[in-house]
């Protein structure tokens, strides 16, 4: 007998990790017999299955003025602490709501219990689970003290509280190695590390229709080389230093394009990259639209572009972040069979590196032997197919559904007694 698993968070909208991973672990649930429902302030997913709530969604206008006070200063008034009350209040009940039309048997809280993007939400779930007593794993993927913006704060007692709680019926669950131990540093917790993942037992099917979608997006000549840089445009990303690569490679033809909108999260820093390409003489492009997530049940009538319509058309990928909590574009290139320039952000160095993929590796800048690199994969068809096989073998070992399944299925078991 399959189970009502529902998912929860701010929303399940976008090429955001979170959304993503969601809907992978979704596909696995699905294939193993149990039904999903989902819950957030946006929703992309069947909506037979969805319960849509505009105030759960971190943009609301009222936790935007919560978020404005709540950060940035030590001093909380009353009137913000019955504010964050009274919006706990309502989540509270729309999520009880939830739970009942759903028959939720097991909830899957995707973030939300980890950064305070959403400080009412948080604390409407903690108590929801404390007092149903349902089963519950908090799916982790960065949490409050990973973010400078949270350092000063008038809010510590709500993150104690709620990000993460701690209650005997939630069963932690992180992306990678040094968030398994902070959570335990910090807090006393055990949790459960499950790395991203993609479905590497079935290659890619790219949609070649789409082609003629990215052309007119781009205004460039279909057969000219791509540089693809697959993340949202804000500081951590490093997106500066794809541009210094493409600079470097200018003789060679590539123009780089960045898939994210430009200024959606940060526009100054956007702002900043397109004065950096002009003065190194890079084309650069930011896609105009949303990249839509590639697991959406929910079809656009404008049909967007996803991440999965753009990566069989790049030459290149570059990750140069500067931190990730995992790190899914690093999987999705590989996932194409691309060559990837990464930066060794510390859960690449810890998780990743020692398995022993074949990069193009940048430690902290942009140096002449990383160039040569990058220029040998490039003008080496030998060389490149090496590189993307041997990545990929190495990927469907250790990041595959199969691997999600196997985490899964001992999870449940061994804390919930359900079976995947």
């Amino acid at each position: 007998m399959g189970l009502h698993i529902g998912f929860v968070s701010t929303r399940f909208t976008g090429a955001d990790g979170v959304t993503m991973e969601a809907g992978k672990w979704a596909e696995i649930f699905k294939e193993c017999g149990h039904e999903c429902f989902w819950w957030g302030g946006e929703v992309h997913k069947d909506s037979s299955r969805a319960m849509v709530v505009l105030e759960a969604h971190f943009l609301h206008s009222e936790n935007q003025k919560i978020q404005a006070e709540a950060f940035g200063r030590e001093m909380r008034s009353h009137e913000l602490t019955q504010r964050i009350h009274d919006f706990r209040a309502v989540l509270k009940q729309k999520l009880a709501d939830f739970l009942h039309t759903f028959e939720i048997q097991l909830l899957v809280i995707e973030n939300a219990l980890a950064s305070p993007q959403h400080i009412p939400l948080g604390l409407a779930l903690t108590e929801l689970i404390a007092e149903r007593k349902i089963p519950t794993i908090a799916h982790h993927h960065e949490f409050y003290w990973e973010q400078s913006r949270c350092a000063v704060n008038c809010v510590q007692d709500f993150l104690s509280m709620a990000f993460p709680p701690v209650l005997p019926t939630i069963q932690h669950v992180v992306i990678s190695s040094a968030a398994q131990e902070d959570l335990a540093h910090r807090r006393g917790v055990s949790s459960f590390v499950i790395p991203n993942v993609l479905d590497f037992d079935h290659p890619p099917q790219p949609d070649w229709e789409k082609a003629q979608e990215l052309r007119r997006q781009i205004g460039a000549d279909f057969e000219g080389k791509l540089i693809v840089q697959p993340t949202r445009v804000i500081r951590r990303k490093g997106i500066e230093y794809a541009v210094e690569i493409a600079a470097a490679l200018q003789d060679l033809g590539y123009r780089l394009l960045i898939t994210h909108q430009a200024g959606e999260g940060d526009p100054e820093y956007a702002a900043w990259l397109h004065r950096q390409a002009q003065e190194h003489g890079v084309s650069l492009h930011f896609l105009g639209t949303h990249v839509a997530d590639p697991w959406a049940e929910v079809e656009s009538s404008s049909k967007p572009l996803t991440l999965w319509d753009i990566y069989p058309h790049a030459h290149l990928i570059t990750y140069p972040s500067l931190y990730e909590g995992f790190g899914n574009a690093f999987l999705e290139a590989i996932y194409f069979r691309k060559p990837l320039v990464v930066n060794r952000y510390a859960t690449f160095v810890r998780d990743i590196e020692p398995l022993g993929f074949d990069l193009l590796i940048m430690d902290g800048y942009v140096s002449r032997r990383l160039i040569a690199e990058i220029r040998e994969v490039l003008e080496s068809p030998e060389r490149r197919e090496t590189m993307v096989e041997h990545n990929y073998l190495l990927a469907k070992r250790h990041f595959s559904y199969s691997v999600l399944r196997r985490r899964l299925n001992f999870l449940l078991m061994n804390f919930f007694g359900m079976e995947v």
